[in-house]
């Protein structure tokens, strides 16, 4: 069947069996040619004229040709073709992941992404196909939507952090709505929900600060470079399992109370992989976690309305409380 969203037809790819010969023969060192290729494989030599440039241009093969010796061999010597088995199993998950992609489409890292995975069907061999036809058909994906990310802020982020250099770029914090200049040391990136962020020194605030890529623009990767302090850690700045709030680095001791109306969904629900659930006598649903992301207990919380109480810790409690009544007054 024919391959959906891929991009990639059989007849545009080489069959991975007769891709592995050729790349072994070169890789010998007999400086095989066009002739001794074809008779090999029992194919024409224009078809193995057409498998080289295929090479070349899908595999970025450094193929050259030795007219001393009449044949082909790789001018970087410890090149090969990499390829891929797959088990029945695990092709569903393949044409599964061409439809996962839709929850990065117009983001920056979509088209890298489909490119590997072109380059991951069409070391397939040529009998097998993947077909996402009838996922299409049958599975809706709803995925998580994030704000647009410029591509340059994007790359100009991943290369001062690969490279330890300073990155200067206009930022516009959430309450203003206006941009400033920032420099930073970038320490560590997080992706949270489709959302993008980087954790680093901030050479303005002197302090160690998260910015959300989104509201970033005119990122220059600088080459001035820094030392990440040997005891900073990620994690003491965010709750992995929780949200990327920098609110506090010490964690506590979150309690809630949940109606036996959405009772089931508390005891299904996984909020940290510390967490107590208990179902009580009347149907509800206590739960308890450590985090340091109040913030975001507290948008779930006031998300779910009166179905769920906060019992402790008393900040969380005077900040819902807070909240319920500056709601109220916009609508009395």
């Amino acid at each position: 069947m024919a391959k959906k969203g891929v991009g990639t037809g059989r007849e545009s790819r080489l069959p991975a069996f007769r891709m592995t010969r050729i790349d072994e023969e070169i890789r010998s060192g007999s400086f095989p040619n066009a002739n001794t290729l074809a008779n090999m494989l029992e194919v024409s030599s224009r078809t193995i004229q057409r498998d080289i440039e295929y090479m070349r241009d899908f595999y970025h093969a450094p193929l050259e040709f030795d007219s001393a010796r009449n044949g082909y061999f790789y001018s970087e010597p410890n090149f090969f073709i990499k390829t891929v088995t797959l088990t029945e199993g695990e092709l569903f998950f393949v044409a599964l992941f061409d439809q996962l992609l839709e929850q990065y489409r117009g983001t920056p890292i979509e088209s890298n992404l489909r490119t590997v995975f072109k380059k991951i069907i069409a070391s397939l061999p040529e009998e097998i196909t993947v077909d996402s036809s009838f996922l299409e058909n049958y599975t809706t994906f709803i995925p998580e939507r994030s704000s647009a990310i410029d591509s340059d802020t994007f790359n100009a982020i991943f290369s001062a952090l690969k490279n330890r250099t300073v990155l200067t770029y206009d930022y516009r914090p959430l309450q203003k709505t206006t941009y400033m200049s920032r420099r930073l040391n970038p320490y560590h990136a997080v992706c949270q929900k489709g959302n993008w962020y980087v954790i680093g020194w901030c050479h303005d605030k002197q302090d160690i600060r998260i910015f959300n890529f989104s509201r970033m623009k005119n990122a220059v990767n600088t080459a001035e470079h820094f030392a990440i302090p040997g005891d900073f850690r990620a994690t003491d700045y965010f709750d992995p399992e929780i949200g990327v709030w920098l609110s506090t680095r010490n964690p506590c001791t979150v309690e809630l109370l949940v109606s036996k109306e959405i009772g089931t969904f508390a005891l299904e629900h996984a909020w940290k992989q510390n967490q107590t659930v208990t179902q009580n006598d009347d149907g509800s649903v206590t739960v308890r976690f450590e985090t340091s992301q109040l913030p975001e207990v507290k948008r779930w919380v006031l998300g779910q309305g009166r179905t769920v109480t906060v019992i402790s810790p008393p900040q969380l409690i005077d900040d819902i409380r807070q909240e319920a009544e500056a709601v109220a007054k916009k609508y009395t």
